[in-house]
């Protein structure tokens, strides 16, 4: 796979889970990478382990629900490395099993506001940067269950798809200019985020409805999204790719 030497890389939710192992596996291919995470503790741990394998990173603080922190987030990556290659815009929050009409609103919207309008603001603010420099990849993590949908997540599955949908958009309305779009759509994976949703117990939940049998890493996803943002996916926009294990194909 590519080498990342040099290449800036903004990775949101970069505190834990999928976020982690992405920014480390970037970092690890000589990328200069950025964590953005509302959790300061876990960030800069985070920036201190990939300084200690001899990487480059730096933790900014952000709330990706609010536009002022996202554009900040641009611009202090920017005034930094004055470019920005690879935008992954990965923070996410769960919701609990709850049936449609039981839904709190203040629930519903605090999930539109991170999943949705946190990934809309990160191509707001990025595209910019990346039409002034001729060009970049912006990498959207939505999810399998935006795609099919599963009964007491509607906020989350609804939040997931609007993702798929704004990341198609936008392929179709950047992509002459060098800047290439992309979604990952993940099954359940072994994150701190599917422990709220799911509970401690994932894998008794999860693997019955997985053909491979069992949920992914953090790295298994990560890999993906390091692979789509590579030299060898450079004909890849617009596209949605699933990595569910076949849960989506049952």
């Amino acid at each position: 796979m590519s080498s990342f030497k040099d290449k800036v890389v903004v990775v949101t939710g970069g505190a834990s889970g999928i976020g982690e192992a992405t920014a480390k596996i970037f970092a690890a291919k000589g990328a200069k990478v950025v964590i953005a995470d509302v959790d300061e503790e876990k960030g800069k741990r985070v920036v201190d382990e990939i300084r200690r394998s001899l990487g480059e990173a730096m933790f900014i603080r952000v709330d990706v629900s609010k536009a002022e922190d996202v554009k900040n987030l641009i611009e202090e990556t920017v005034k930094r490395f004055r470019r920005i290659d690879i935008m992954i815009n990965n923070a996410g929050i769960p919701q609990k099993v709850c049936l449609v009409h039981e839904i709190p609103i203040e629930i519903f919207e605090s999930i539109i506001n991170v999943n949705l309008k946190g990934v809309f603001y990160g191509i707001k603010y990025a595209i910019p940067v990346m039409l002034n420099q001729g060009g970049g990849v912006i990498i959207n993590v939505a999810s399998a269950l935006g795609i099919k949908g599963s009964p007491g997540l509607g906020a989350y599955s609804a939040s997931k798809s609007g993702v798929i949908q704004l990341t198609r958009v936008a392929a179709s309305e950047y992509a002459k200019s060098g800047i290439r779009i992309v979604a990952v759509a993940p099954g359940p994976t072994k994150t701190p985020l599917l422990e709220k949703m799911r509970g401690k117990d994932i894998a008794s939940v999860t693997q019955p409805k997985i053909p491979l049998g069992r949920i992914a890493s953090p790295e298994e996803i990560a890999t993906v999204i390091v692979f789509l943002a590579s030299d060898e996916a450079s004909y890849m926009t617009g596209s949605v790719v699933v990595v569910d294990g076949g849960e989506t194909a049952t």
